[in-house]
């Protein structure tokens, strides 16, 4: 395996390429692995994008996004329900036992976040069947507090992880994403739950970039240009047993109009700069 073997492009890194122009890249730039998003799979359709990732001899780290569980009202239940199921087909379809759940904010109007995440308990359950049919894994994702609101009642890792707890580590696991935990104090603690209960299905890294932009969801930066000290997380992932791919997952705008080869490429030092030291 060389240096780059655990590396994997989250297309979203690239958002101005089309899923074959981003499979290529990932590729040409000998990386063996890339998080896909649903909206770029359903542009060439399931068995072409399939195809796409085969024929280049990646594999498909983890399938971005299900989620959005929050709704109160049975018609967004079920809507919900529908979506996620058709999302655990497609990442079976896709090769990845890994579909990465962002499980939604408040209803507009609503302030009860108490009962918002009983409801994401309550789908979750309700979705484990599938999934386990499926043998896909409903990877939770906690995001940074200030998402609370508007994409995901779940801000810590420890939240993720007691949502799992009901269930084996095959079919609800966590996602350890930098961006989203680096300012918890608890996370040397629930990281290393994480992965004694053998429940850390993807490690995403990025960097926390200031100011926040006037969109937040575009903060995230590449790593080494914000203000994250990736040594310590990382440790802890490792150190938690964590072996899998690690994801560059990346909103950014500038970056997004700058040219793939050059982020891919940047991508790759920041990478062994920044994050391959610390597995070992």
């Amino acid at each position: 395996m060389t240096d780059l073997g655990r590396l994997s492009l989250n297309i979203a890194t690239t958002k101005k390429l089309n899923l074959a122009e981003a499979v290529d890249g990932a590729a040409r730039a000998g990386l063996p692995a890339v998080g896909l998003w649903r909206d770029r799979v359903h542009e060439v359709g399931l068995d072409g994008a399939a195809k796409l990732v085969r024929d280049a001899g990646l594999r498909v780290s983890t399938l971005c996004r299900g989620g959005f569980l929050t709704a109160a009202d049975p018609a967004g239940i079920e809507a919900a329900m529908e979506d996620n199921r058709a999302a655990l087909d497609e990442a079976a379809a896709l090769g990845t036992d890994s579909l990465v759940m962002v499980v939604g904010g408040l209803p507009e109007g609503d302030v009860d976040l108490a009962a918002a995440r009983r409801r994401v308990a309550d789908r979750i359950a309700d979705l484990v069947p599938h999934a386990r049919d499926r043998g896909v894994r409903l990877v939770l994702e906690p995001l940074h507090p200030m998402y609370a609101a508007d994409r995901a009642v779940i801000s810590t890792l420890e939240q993720a992880l007691d949502l799992a707890a009901p269930y084996p580590a095959d079919e609800v696991a966590v996602v350890v994403d930098t961006f989203h935990v680096f300012w918890d104090p608890a996370l040397p603690r629930a990281v290393e739950r994480a992965g004694r209960e053998g429940r850390i299905a993807s490690y995403q890294v990025c960097d926390f970039n200031l100011p926040i932009a006037a969109d937040a969801l575009l903060s995230r930066g590449m790593m080494g240009d914000g203000v994250i000290d990736f040594a310590p997380i990382t440790r802890m992932v490792t150190q938690a047993g964590y072996t899998g791919d690690i994801e560059v997952e990346i909103f950014n705008a500038e970056l997004w109009d700058t040219p793939a080869e050059s982020v891919l490429q940047t991508t790759i030092d920041r990478y062994r700069t920044l994050i391959l030291p610390h597995l070992h």
